[in-house]
């Protein structure tokens, strides 16, 4: 496998992340705008938190993302980030949100993380890849 690895100032690394969230009681309202929005908030967080965003996709109900993580940032928060984040603003924007997700509440409480590790990053890649089969970007949107 060919591997990128990443450099940090005393590091070589190279730690993917295939991490999945879920929408409070799976509602289905990951869509259009606000679908775009929550990609928008996803990629500038990682930004900020120098990770890379490998493949994505967002569903009705659920994200996916796969990621380059630096070593210094855990993967519980990252997440704590790009949910509280996200949930904030998605909140703020969106006032029919409000009315379906009362308590500031957008996500369901745990996520799925899982190493590329055990399987290859292509594995990954390729099962975010089929959720739809309509666009050639890498972080994709369902319907679109």
């Amino acid at each position: 496998m060919n591997t990128e690895y990443r450099h940090g100032s005393h590091t070589v690394f190279a730690i993917h992340l295939h991490i999945v969230w879920i929408t409070k009681y799976r509602h289905k309202v990951l869509k259009g705008e606000v679908a775009q929005r929550v990609r928008d908030i996803i990629r500038e967080e990682c930004r900020k938190q120098k990770v890379d965003i490998l493949k994505g996709h967002v569903a009705s109900d659920h994200v996916h993302i796969m990621v380059s993580i630096p070593p210094q940032i855990s993967i519980s928060r990252l997440i704590q980030l790009v949910k509280g984040k996200s949930a904030y603003l998605l909140l703020a924007q969106y006032p029919h949100l409000r009315k379906q997700f009362w308590g500031r509440h957008i996500w369901g409480r745990g996520y799925f993380c899982r190493s590329s590790g055990n399987i290859t990053d292509e594995v990954i890649k390729a099962y975010i890849e089929n959720q739809t089969h309509d666009s050639n970007d890498n972080f994709r949107i369902d319907g679109r």
